[in-house]
């Protein structure tokens, strides 16, 4: 092993191991392994902290991030209606604007030990303004964040004029992703006829891709089925993520258990979205109110990956959010009712190893060999790290802190009670 440049000391692991010292030469993990021999000139002791591989959101917008307000506020807070904000937006944008909010957000993320995002950018401005910004971006955030880029036809790749032919410029510009939008086609042929249509490009030029799919309360929207078909024929298996699939929750059972087989045939992937699907659907019914996410543990269930993406921070969709994984996974356990322990751990693998695998990062992970990007949490384990959203207290990014946060901790002035609160759970062996 060569000279470790950091180690860091006594770090829990997602997987339970304990006591784990981790040491760091050239930007890898260079040792792992409990009480290790070798010395650094910089030692951290994670006292028992968790410590992880960085979170991966696999489905953001990052043109549209930090817009919201612009040129006014989703009233209704639909889907559609934050459609024709953008469509209203994109006249007046700026690249220096988009370019500055980008570079605003991924200095959020990086904070929340966010280092790799999938970002659709939409290609239907036929200036591609967006594309041109986020491709500046994807350079100057490069040392330390992973961004890559899906060509998104946000009104339609044959609803709007000229999108294919700006979509494919696009992905000459460097743009790394097919997308498309289905559902948003005129007709549910032309939406199956959109799949095709980009499911060959994508085959044609090697490319993954990262559909908008089914995102309705409509139970007959069903172009994922279209979509694990054209995987399936062109030979695209593991390339290829469905986003959203929202109709899944409306639809009938005996259809979903045709769908489920086909899907993991398929090699296809689900992407949710729980903060926006939780906030976007449901918005035509009065009681029962349908929650609208897929059916996130019935995919697992079945065999096929799932991972949650942010999708949207304070935009024409949703006026909140700040770049925080351990909130979408909180939300999603909740309104999946992901409640054993199991589950909530498959929520923590939902924003961190499951999207790394379907966005395809190089050296992602805990192993000797892997690059040293790895968070440190005010936490013990995935579980606790959900529930109180631990503060990241140091994100390296190569084996080089690049963002660090001191623990959160109340001081409390009660009379016979303890001097602080931390919101752990007792350290095991801990007097109740």
């Amino acid at each position: 092993m060569p000279a470790p440049d950091l180690i860091l000391r006594r770090c829990t692991l997602p997987d339970g191991r304990s006591g784990i010292d981790i040491a760091i030469a050239g930007g890898r993990i260079a040792a792992l392994g409990p009480a290790l021999p070798a010395s650094a000139a910089e030692e951290i002791d994670a006292a028992g902290l968790l410590v992880t591989p960085p979170f991966v959101d696999p489905h953001f917008h990052m043109d549209s991030t930090l817009s919201y307000g612009l040129p006014r506020v989703n009233q209704s807070g639909t889907l559609l209606e934050g459609i024709a904000l953008w469509g209203e937006l994109k006249p007046l944008l700026a690249q220096d604007a988009i370019v500055e909010r980008a570079m605003a957000y991924c200095d959020w993320a990086v904070a929340k030990g966010l280092l790799a995002i999938r970002s659709h950018v939409d290609v239907c401005d036929p200036r591609l303004l967006a594309v041109e910004a986020l491709l500046h971006v994807k350079e100057r955030v490069k040392p330390y964040l992973d961004l890559q880029l899906v060509a998104f036809p946000q009104d339609g790749v044959l609803r709007a004029p000229g999108a294919f032919e700006n979509l494919k410029r696009a992905l000459d510009m460097g743009v790394d992703v097919v997308g498309g939008i289905p559902h948003f086609e005129r007709t549910a042929e032309h939406g199956a006829a959109s799949v095709r249509l980009l499911c060959e490009l994508a085959a044609e030029r090697g490319l993954r891709v990262d559909m908008h799919c089914d995102e309705s309360d409509d139970p007959l929207s069903r172009h994922i089925e279209t979509l694990a078909a054209e995987t399936q024929r062109l030979g695209l298996h593991g390339r290829v993520a469905g986003s959203h699939l929202t109709s899944m929750h409306s639809m009938d059972n005996y259809y979903v258990s045709k769908l489920l087989p086909l899907m993991r045939e398929s090699g296809v992937a689900a992407i949710a979205n729980p903060l926006i699907n939780i906030t976007l659907q449901g918005r035509h019914d009065t009681y029962p109110k349908r929650r609208g996410m897929t059916r996130v543990p019935e995919l697992l269930a079945a065999g096929v990956p799932v991972a949650f993406g942010h999708d949207c921070v304070m935009d024409p969709w949703y006026g909140m959010g700040s770049g925080d994984m351990l909130e979408v996974a909180h939300m999603g356990l909740h309104v999946a009712q992901m409640t054993s322990q199991a589950a909530m751990r498959q929520c923590f693998d939902a924003v961190t190893t499951t999207p790394a695998a379907i966005l395809g990062l190089e050296g992602y992970g805990l192993g000797v060999g892997c690059r040293a990007d790895l968070v440190l949490l005010q936490a013990r384990d995935p579980v606790e790290a959900i529930r109180v959203r631990a503060p990241r207290l140091l994100v390296l990014r190569g084996g080089r802190a690049i963002s660090r946060m001191a623990p959160q901790v109340a001081r409390l002035e009660l009379p016979g009670r303890p001097a602080g609160v931390d919101w752990l759970r007792p350290a095991a062996g801990t007097a109740g």
